[in-house]
């Protein structure tokens, strides 16, 4: 059996990123989204779990702390897409 597969391999940013010839950036991105979408989400369900005062003891600063740092970076990666709006100053 002989397998051809014909890719690119182009660098972006210092990555390394394999485009098949039968994948659009868009479908890459779509494929790409959705994965990473999903274990983003797994992480923060396990991160739910800690939520159990029967079996973890936190104070309310602790809390602070955990959402404060993933607000923080989700607003930070929000930004690099450029979706955020810019609101001008004004008096």
């Amino acid at each position: 059996m002989l397998i051809l597969i014909l890719a690119t391999i182009v660098v972006v940013g210092g990555y390394v990123i394999e485009m098949t010839n039968s994948e659009t950036p868009e479908e890459r991105f779509k494929r790409l989204a959705i994965s990473r979408t999903n274990a983003v989400l797994d992480k923060l369900r396990i991160l739910g779990n800690l939520s159990n005062r029967q079996l973890y003891d936190y104070s309310e600063e602790d809390l602070e702390k955990i959402f404060s740092a993933i607000n923080r970076q989700v607003r930070d990666i929000r930004a690099k897409f450029g979706t955020s709006k810019q609101r001008s100053f004004k008096l």
